[in-house]
């Protein structure tokens, strides 16, 4: 949950309303679940289309979220996020449903492999603060020790952002801890691409339809 917030939440400066909006009527849905919620979800227009969001208002709740790391006006001051070893698992995949990715996609080998066409895999989460990144990145390489590659990617319409992307066999590790527990709240379009992946690997899917869930 705290990773949705992260991600696509907003802590209202009042001190006490917590609103999420997403494009995704499906994680508005995920982030209810995770705080055992029926609030309803409502619709709003948009320059590209339509949002789907909630707002309610709990004070405890508020300032616990304070106490972990989050702020009003979060998206370029967020910093590290307080959690033990054992939620840190949960807390990335809730940043990954909300501002990462998990891709899969071919591409033409080059060179003596011209000719070829290979699958990738690839894990991502993305955000405005790179102190945040640098953050989650060492988390993640402490639980499950991968390293993964940070880059910036910039914007024509404003600031850009930082990803941090794990290639193939690292997407592998970190996505089997991920989703170990099949009962544990997340966005079903992304995982569903992690099974692909591993139907793909094994032989029990022929070709590649899936392209990308961000």
């Amino acid at each position: 949950m705290v990773g949705l917030v992260a991600t696509d939440g907003c802590l209202i400066s009042d001190g006490r309303h917590i609103n999420f909006k997403s494009a995704d009527e499906a994680l508005v849905g995920t982030f209810l679940q995770c705080l055992g919620r029926s609030n309803r979800i409502k619709r709003e227009k948009t320059k590209k289309g339509c949002a789907f969001y909630t707002q309610f208002s709990d004070v405890v709740l508020y300032r616990w979220l304070q106490s972990v790391g989050l702020t009003p006006r979060k998206s370029l001051t967020l910093g590290p996020l307080s959690a033990p070893s054992e939620l840190l698992l949960p807390l990335a995949r809730g940043l990954l449903d909300g501002d990462g990715s998990v891709s899969l996609f071919e591409y033409a080998g080059t060179g003596k492999a011209k000719g070829r066409r290979y699958r990738a895999l690839r894990a991502q989460f993305n955000s405005a603060s790179k102190p945040h990144i640098d953050w989650l990145r060492d988390e993640i390489r402490k639980t499950v020790g991968i390293n993964g590659c940070v880059t910036y990617i910039p914007s024509k319409l404003g600031a850009g952002c930082w990803r941090l992307s794990y290639g193939n066999r690292e997407s592998e590790t970190l996505l089997a801890e991920m989703y170990r527990d099949r009962s544990a709240p997340c966005l079903l379009r992304k995982r569903d691409n992690w099974d692909r992946w591993l139907a793909l690997s094994s032989g029990a899917a022929p070709r590649l339809e899936i392209e990308s869930a961000r």
